[in-house]
């Protein structure tokens, strides 16, 4: 185990850098260029037929049973997981993201 110097987050011995602020044992930031902050996202290309995926939007996804006779109501009461949806124009493929989680990566 080792203690991140930056932020003092506790990390197994596997992990090279703090998976919570990208710095590294010995307190220097990872993956923190001028030059990357100013690229343009790639667009996300289709793992079968290399074309950009479309985002589609944000869907909220239900999570367990339907509560039958209380109808919308009960749905306050679900845990619904919101993702961003992707999908390939060519072959109909879709690939989810968790919604508000590495954006800055994906182009919108």
């Amino acid at each position: 185990m080792w203690t991140c110097k930056k932020c003092g987050e506790v990390l197994e011995d596997t992990f090279s850098c703090c998976w919570k602020c990208r710095t590294d044992r010995s307190g220097t930031e990872q993956f923190s260029s001028p030059q990357a902050e100013t690229e343009a996202p790639r667009p996300l290309a289709c793992p079968r037929c290399d074309v950009a995926l479309a985002y589609v939007g944000t869907k909220a996804f239900h999570e367990g049973t339907r509560w039958g006779v209380l109808g919308e109501l009960g749905e306050l009461f679900v845990n619904k997981e919101r993702l961003d949806v992707y999908s390939c124009p060519r072959c109909g493929r879709v690939e989810f993201f968790v919604d508000g989680v590495g954006e800055e990566f994906r182009p919108h």
